[in-house]
C-alpha cells in the first residue's frame, strides 16, 4: 500500500516474551487497545505528500443484522448484534497562522479526512493502480479526472461499494477549530480494519485532533483478538476450580500427613483460581462497557505478578530438593527471596503497562526497557533451576534413594518434554509474528497466549500428581537415616574447613578405639589394656 507501508502499521512487537515458556504460569501478551480510542491534542506525521494519524486498528466481524445503510449521522444507531466505528466528539484544531491564511468569508478552507480500510484493501489508497508513487491526488491526476485535487487518492473497492470509507470535514474561513459530525459507521464484513485520519493541504501543517472513536463488534466492545480469550478465561477458571477441589480433598484427608511442600503448592492453585477469576470478569466488564475496568484489571495484573513469581519459586525450592534431600533451604534463603521480590516487581511493571497503557504510543523501545529485566530475571531462574536439579539428582544416586530418585526422575522429565514445546512454540509464534505484520490472521492470534497458559496449568497439575498428600509421605520427605545433608551452596569457606578437620580427628580416634577389645571399651579400660601392652 503506497503510503500506508507496513512500516506505519502497528504489529506485535513483542521481544524476548518467548522465553522460558516451560516456567510456571505465564502471562497473559495480549497486545491491543480498549474498544474506546481516545486522543488527546495529537499531532499528524508526515507521509511522501501527506500527513496521516493512526486513530486505531481491530478486528471486527460483521453486523449479525443487516440493515439498508451503512453509515448513519446521529452515531445512536446501533443495534444489538450490530458491528460498528463510531465518531465521538471528534475535533481538529489548526495552528493560529494557518487559519490567519483565509478569509472569514471563504469556505472550505482545509480538509481532513477521516479513512477507514480493511486490510485487504490497502493497495487501494494511494496512487499505485495510477502508476503513481503520490498519496494525495496532483493537478495532473485532477485533469484526467482521477481524482480530486487536495483528497487522498482512493480506488473503490467493485466488490464492495463504498469502501474503503472516506469521511470528510472541512474548516471553514477563519476558524480554528473544527467538529466532526458524529458518524457511525456499520461493518457488514469481517476483516481487519485500520482507521486513519489524514490531509495534504501542506498549510494545515501542525493540526492536532481531540476526541475519541468507539469501536464495536455484534457480541459486545471486545477487541477481535481479546474476544475469544474471555472464554478461555471462563474454561480455565473451571479447570483450576476442578484441581483446587481435588487438591483440597487430598489435602483434608491427609492433613496429619502433609508436609510443608504441600502448603506451597496450596497456594499456587490459589493464586491459579483467583487470576483465571479476575481476568475472565474483566474481560466481560470491558466487553460490556468498551473500557478497561481500572480496579479489577490492577488486581488481575497484580494476581498474574505474583503467581508468575511464586510458580517460578515453587520450582525452583522442587528442584533443590525441599523437604526431601534437604529440610531447610538454608543460607540462600535470603539469596531467592531477593530474586522472588526483584522478578514480581519487574513483572508488575511490565504488565501494568501492557494492559493499562495504550499501546499505539508504547514504542518498542519503552516496551523493550521493561521486558529485558524480565527476560533476565527468567533466564537467572532457568540456569539456577536445572543446575538444582543436577545437583539433586546427584545426590539421590549417591545414597540410592530409590523411591526419590524415580520422583525427581518423572519432575526431570515433565520438564524436560515441557521445554521442548516451549522451543517447538517459541519458533511457530516467531514465525506467526514474522509472517504476519499486518495482523491479517487476527482470528487465530488468540491461540499465542494461551499455550502458555494450559502449559502453566499442566505443570502444575503435574507437580500436584508427583507431591500428592499421601498416607505415607515419610517415603519422599526428608530424613538422615543416610546422613545429616548440608548446604553447599550456602556455606562459607571456613565452614568446610573446619568441617573437614573434624572429620579426620573423628577418623583418627575411631582407629584407636579399634585396637582396643570390646570388653575393654564398654568397661572403660582402655588406658590399663594399653599400659599393659607397653609392659
Amino acid at each position: 500500500m503506497r503510503g500506508l507501508s507496513s512500516d506505519h502499521l502497528p504489529s506485535d512487537r513483542r521481544f524476548l516474551g518467548f522465553l522460558l515458556g516451560f516456567l510456571l504460569c505465564n502471562s497473559l501478551n495480549v497486545h491491543v487497545e480498549a474498544s474506546i480510542h481516545e486522543y488527546f491534542n495529537e499531532g499528524f506525521a508526515p507521509k511522501l505528500d501527506s500527513y496521516f494519524f493512526h486513530g486505531g486498528s481491530e478486528g471486527l466481524r460483521a453486523s449479525k443484522t443487516h440493515g439498508s445503510n451503512d453509515s448513519s449521522s446521529d452515531g445512536k444507531s446501533s443495534s444489538a448484534g450490530e458491528s460498528f466505528i463510531r465518531f465521538d466528539s471528534v475535533s481538529f484544531r489548526r495552528t493560529k497562522e494557518s487559519a490567519a491564511q483565509h478569509h472569514a468569508m471563504q469556505q472550505m478552507t482545509g480538509l481532513v479526512e477521516a479513512i477507514i480500510v480493511e486490510i485487504r484493501d490497502r493497495e487501494k489508497i494511494g496512487g499505485s493502480y495510477l502508476n503513481s508513487d503520490a498519496i494525495c491526488c496532483t493537478p495532473k491526476l485532477a485533469e484526467d479526472k482521477s481524482c480530486k485535487l487536495g483528497e487522498v487518492i482512493i480506488r473503490p473497492n467493485r466488490d464492495n461499494p463504498g469502501w474503503p470509507r472516506r469521511i470528510q470535514t472541512f474548516f471553514q474561513g477563519k476558524e480554528e477549530v473544527v467538529k466532526m459530525v458524529p458518524e457511525e459507521v456499520v461493518i457488514h464484513s469481517t476483516g481487519m480494519y485500520y482507521l486513519y485520519f489524514m490531509f495534504c493541504d501542506p498549510q494545515l501543517k501542525g493540526l492536532t485532533i481531540t476526541g475519541r472513536t468507539v469501536w464495536r463488534n455484534p457480541d459486545g466492545y471486545l477487541p477481535g483478538k481479546m474476544a475469544p480469550l474471555m472464554t478461555f478465561y471462563g474454561f480455565m477458571s473451571l479447570a483450576y476450580l476442578v484441581l483446587g477441589l481435588a487438591w483440597f480433598l487430598q489435602f483434608v484427608r491427609f492433613w496429619k500427613d502433609l508436609l510443608q511442600l504441600h502448603y506451597h503448592i496450596t497456594v499456587v492453585i490459589a493464586l491459579g483460581m483467583c487470576e483465571m477469576a479476575f481476568w475472565y470478569f474483566e474481560y466481560a466488564n470491558f466487553n460490556s462497557t468498551g473500557s478497561r475496568p481500572m480496579g479489577i484489571t490492577i488486581w488481575a495484573v497484580t494476581f498474574t505478578a505474583v503467581k508468575k513469581t511464586v510458580s517460578r519459586l515453587l520450582l525452583l525450592v522442587v528442584s533443590m530438593g525441599y523437604g526431601v534431600v534437604r529440610p531447610t533451604l538454608g543460607g540462600i534463603t535470603s539469596k531467592v527471596a531477593l530474586l522472588g521480590v526483584i522478578y514480581f516487581v519487574a513483572s508488575e511493571a511490565l504488565e501494568l503497562v501492557e494492559h493499562l497503557g495504550n499501546i499505539n504510543d508504547f514504542s518498542g523501545k519503552a516496551k523493550l526497557f521493561l521486558v529485558l529485566p524480565v527476560a533476565i530475571l527468567d533466564a537467572c531462574f532457568i540456569l539456577w533451576i536445572f543446575s538444582s536439579l543436577s545437583k539433586t539428582l546427584e545426590k539421590l544416586q549417591m545414597r540410592r534413594s530409590m523411591a526419590k530418585l524415580e520422583l525427581y526422575r518423572k519432575f526431570t522429565n515433565s520438564l524436560a518434554v515441557s521445554v521442548l514445546l516451549s522451543v517447538a512454540w517459541i519458533g511457530y509464534e516467531l514465525y506467526f509474528n514474522a509472517s504476519d505484520p499486518l495482523s491479517e490472521l487476527w482470528e487465530r492470534a488468540w491461540i499465542i497466549p494461551t499455550f502458555w497458559n494450559v502449559l502453566a496449568y499442566i505443570l502444575l497439575v503435574v507437580i500436584c500428581l508427583l507431591w500428592a498428600p499421601s498416607q505415607n509421605p515419610t517415603r519422599y520427605a526428608y530424613s538422615e537415616e543416610t546422613g545429616e545433608d548440608f548446604d553447599e551452596e550456602g556455606i562459607s569457606l571456613t565452614a568446610s574447613v573446619a568441617k573437614t578437620k573434624g572429620e579426620l580427628v573423628s577418623k583418627l580416634e575411631r582407629k584407636e578405639r579399634k585396637t582396643a577389645g570390646p570388653a575393654d571399651h564398654v568397661f572403660g579400660l582402655v588406658g590399663e589394656n594399653e599400659e599393659d601392652k607397653r609392659e
